[in-house]
């Protein structure tokens, strides 16, 4: 055969092919004429691939380069070409020193697998296994796979395939199971799966969890109930119940279906009852009543559509015996059909059957009733489940008692069950009810016999609290008084009150466990209806001496307290009820005490008045004495009221002054306020002075200071005393900010323009200049801290705060601090008079002279300096009564005359009207 041109060397070969021939074994030489060759066509390379792999048959670079390309060459061609089975050669002849390389043998399996290949690629891949060491089973093992999953494979190699897979790793199991249950092989899918689930040591590669394979195996039992056989499935379902505790209620439903499709439908009932009643959920209850209901419903459509065409089928069969019996009309006896042997089972059991009423096929009403059973029964069902989480649960039985209203049969079993069943110590609600609740039962149908039984079994019962015993002889009482046997009441109640005997708390101390039938007789609310009881029904004896037992006891309330002493009073035994009172503020401290005391003292005012004052005012004392600084306000003031309507007035005032000092700082003003308006009315204004300037000195809060001062103020005001209500003004000035404050400056600034002087509209305008700069320094510079801390420290306490920040302090501030002593030493006019206090303008001396007190940090104020509202403001001129100074008006009167007219007018002028003139001037 003549070789083609096209493969002979060409000139440039020529340098390649002497190499060759000098070194035909040299890896290096052949691989640089590949590339030098690469864009030949694939026949040259071809030649050049077979030549150098003859050369050099173990290289596996030119092996797998050849092979790739002769993959990509036939990727073009269809598989039946001939080009494959050439390149199936070239692998085989590959293969036969590549035996160890698995990369030949994946692109030889993956090649013959496209190939569609069937037994040739079973037997490759059965030699790479045996040619390639273990550990690179993996790769061989997972194109294998592959190749036996592949639609159109027959069944029983890849069965044999997977199981030898298997045999390799058998952790790959549910690879199989999945392959199987794709191939509808469900027999032993099914074993598979059970197996996996009985071994103990198995992990999932997949990740799913015992009960995930639990639900898999038991849908795959289910579902496949008549094609799986050998397998317990109702032991194997039921251990997964016992199991698993989450999702049970799809279990017990999978149960069911597996008997509903082997057609076994009075067992899967039973499974559908057996699964509500032993559920503890709701969610898995709901679960198997909605199939339960859906599986009844489906098999009464069912029913109810074979009943029509049966009746369709029943008609023609009526229709040919009777021609047949019209064509026989002359046999007389009926054939016996036990004879006939030519009969099936069906068709004997049908004929003598035929009419029996257990063997009528037509049992829709039924299967109709069974339905609506079911329904009705839901309620009860669901209240079994949530007693089944917690059979103690004292509401969950009230309610089941609820669902059977209208059977008391029902109710009376329901309540037996209930008190059994419920434990009081891990009760959740309260036991009692449930006895309560059941003797009432007994009552409202009459039988108040039965209903004293369950009273008496009741309180035998060891509750966890007093409470729950007490309550149930309560109830018993009502009983009682509902049907008139107040007799039996009152034996009931004293029954229950009842201390145990010496013999019987020493039998109890030797078991060491102390039933609350031990503790009931220091019950209060059972004492409480016992007192009750004894009021309404007793004698005063008795309740006076069931009251007494309670004090004993030490179990009393304020409220009993209070309850016996008016019971006494109502019977005018008015000592024993002081007495009562003197017992509570003796057993009670306060805050409970407070009652005991308001109402004592008011009882006794009331009662005595003025005849025993002296020991009224012990009893005030002593309450006052032990009351807390909150509670004495009202002590106080009822003290005071019995001073004034009894006693005197000074001890009255006295009283006032002491409750003002021990009042709390809140309730200080409105104290003092109470004083001063008493005072006032008693003694006069001038009286109240004193308590003002005590009220100021006090240590009150600054708010508080300002609101007495601005009163002060006005008070002197109204009394022309005009220079100490300027004092006042003064001082009250550094507890108001002319910022937040505007009333403040406001009704100083009127009180200046109606009766001040050019000095001391100046005085004031420095003032609040001051205080301005001083409150700007302590909010602005101050921490916020401190801000929010110390708002009612006083001006001088806030430069403190500055000082200890480190900010620099106001020159103004420090002038004011340095003048401070000065004005307080100065000898003020009246001796009464507080040294706080001080005159902005002409002060007099010892001397009798005229001093102009001084003033550093008097500023001069040019003429154009007031502001244009001072210019437009009116002063209103107002006189001051006469009678407010009595003979001092005339000997002021008698000084004007003698100064002459001139200065008269000017005198009685206003500040501003003589700046004007000034101006003017």
């Amino acid at each position: 055969m003549a070789i083609s041109q096209e493969l002979y060397p060409s000139q440039d070969d020529l340098l390649y092919e002497e190499e060759l021939l000098r070194n035909p074994y040299s890896l290096k030489l052949w691989w640089r004429y590949l590339i030098a060759r690469s864009d030949a066509p694939f026949k040259k390379r071809r030649t050049i691939y077979e030549r150098a792999v003859k050369s050099l048959p173990g290289s596996y670079k030119l092996w797998h380069a050849y092979l790739r390309e002769r993959l990509e060459l036939v990727r073009s061609f269809p598989i039946n070409h001939s080009e494959y089975e050439t390149l199936n050669n070239t692998f085989e002849r590959a293969l036969v020193t590549m035996h160890k390389m698995p990369r030949i043998w994946i692109l030889y399996l993956q090649s013959l697998t496209e190939q569609r290949l069937v037994t040739r690629t079973r037997r490759s891949f059965d030699r790479a296994l045996c040619a390639l060491p273990v550990q690179q089973h993996d790769r061989i093992w997972e194109l294998y796979l592959v190749f036996v999953s592949q639609k159109g494979m027959p069944i029983q190699t890849s069965l044999r395939v997977y199981r030898r897979y298997l045999l390799y790793d058998p952790t790959h199991v549910e690879d199989f199971i999945a392959f199987l249950i794709d191939s509808e092989l469900w027999q032993e899918a099914a074993e598979r799966l059970a197996s996996v689930l009985n071994d103990d040591q198995f992990r999932s590669i997949k990740g799913k969890t015992k009960h995930r394979l639990w639900l898999e195996l038991c849908d795959l039992l289910t579902k496949n109930a008549t094609a799986v056989s050998g397998l317990n499935v109702d032991a194997i379902i039921r251990g997964g119940i016992k199991k698993f505790t989450d999702e049970v209620g799809r279990l017990w439903t999978s149960l069911a279906d597996y008997y509903i499709k082997r057609s076994l439908f009075e067992k899967a009932r039973d499974v559908f009852e057996e699964g509500m009643q032993t559920v503890v959920t709701v969610r898995d209850f709901s679960v198997i009543f909605d199939a339960y209901a859906q599986f009844e419903e489906s098999m009464l459509a069912i029913k109810m559509e074979t009943l029509g065409s049966d009746e369709e089928e029943e008609e023609e069969e009526e229709k040919g015996e009777n021609g047949r019996m019209e064509d026989d009309g002359s046999e007389e006896e009926e054939e016996d059909v036990r004879t006939n042997v030519e009969l099936s089972v069906a068709e004997l059991e049908k004929k003598i059957l035929h009419g029996f009423w257990l063997h009528d096929e037509n049992d829709v009403d039924l299967r109709l009733a069974r339905l609506d059973h079911l329904m009705d029964r839901r309620p009860e069902l669901a209240n079994s489940v949530l007693l089944r989480q917690n059979p103690h649960n004292v509401e969950q039985w009230h309610r089941r008692v609820k669902l059977f209203e209208g059977n008391p049969t029902k109710q009376i079993l329901t309540y037996t069950q209930a008190v059994k069943t419920v434990d009081p110590m891990q009760a959740v609600g309260k036991p009692h009810t449930l006895w309560v609740a059941f003797a009432k039962l007994y009552e409202t149908h009459g039988d108040l016999a039965n209903a004293r039984v369950i009273f008496d079994k009741a309180v035998q019962v060891n509750y966890k609290t007093v409470d729950n015993l007490a309550s149930l002889w309560c109830e018993w009482a009502e009983m009682e008084l509902r049907h008139k046997n107040f007799k039996r009441a009152l034996e009931l109640m004293s029954r229950a009150t009842a201390e145990p005997s010496v013999e019987v708390k020493r039998r109890v101390a030797a078991d060491g466990n102390q039933p609350v039938q031990m503790r009931l007789h220091k019950s209060l609310r059972l004492w409480t209806f016992y007192v009750d009881l004894e009021e309404s029904l007793g004698t005063l004896e008795s309740t006076r001496a069931v009251y007494e037992r309670i004090l004993d006891l030490r179990i009393a309330t304020p409220q009993i307290i209070i309850n016996y002493a008016l019971l006494l009073e109502e019977h005018k035994y008015f000592e024993d009820a002081f007495k009562v009172y003197e017992k509570g503020t003796q057993i009670f401290k306060y805050p409970h005490v407070k009652d005991i005391w308001i109402t004592y003292l008011s009882k006794f005012v009331k009662r005595y008045g003025k005849n025993k004052l002296e020991r009224a005012r012990l009893l005030f004392e002593d309450a006052v004495k032990a009351a807390p600084a909150d509670a004495k306000k009202p002590l106080y003031l009822q003290f005071a009221k019995l001073e004034e309507d009894y006693g005197l007035a000074k001890r009255a005032m006295k009283v006032y002054d002491e409750a003002t000092k021990a009042v709390p700082n809140n309730e200080k003003l409105s104290m003092y306020e109470i004083y001063i308006a008493r005072a006032a009315e008693i003694f006069g204004i001038p009286k109240t002075r004193e308590i003002y300037e005590q009220a100021i000195e006090s240590g009150l809060p600054d708010k508080d200071v300002k609101t007495m001062c601005l009163k002060y103020a006005e008070l002197e005001k109204s009394l022309g005393e005009i220079d100490r209500a300027r004092g006042v003004y003064i001082f009250a000035s550094q507890f108001s900010d002319p910022r937040s404050d505007a009333d403040f400056w406001n009704k100083w600034h009127e009180f200046e323009v109606q009766h001040g002087n050019e000095d001391t509209f100046r005085e004031m305008l420095r003032i609040k200049r001051s205080v301005s700069a001083s409150y700007s320094q302590t909010h602005f510079i101050l921490p916020e801290y401190a801000m929010q801390k110390d708002q009612r420290l006083s001006i001088d306490e806030a430069k403190d705060k500055l000082k200890q920040a480190g900010v620099p302090e106001d020159e103004m501030a420090a002038l004011e601090r340095q003048l401070a002593p000065v004005i307080r030493d100065t000898p003020s006019k009246d001796s009464n008079r507080k040294v706080g206090f001080v005159s902005a303008g002409v002060e007099s001396q010892t001397d009798g002279g005229i001093k102009v007190a001084a003033n550093h940090e008097d500023i001069e104020l040019p003429e154009e300096s007031d502001s244009e509202d001072e210019a437009n403001v009116e002063i209103a001129q107002k006189e001051v009564p006469a009678a407010v100074f009595g003979d001092l008006a005339n000997k002021r009167k008698d000084i004007e005359d003698d100064e002459g007219g001139g200065k008269d007018g000017e005198s009685r002028l206003g500040a501003l009207e003589r700046i004007k003139r000034l101006k003017k001037v």
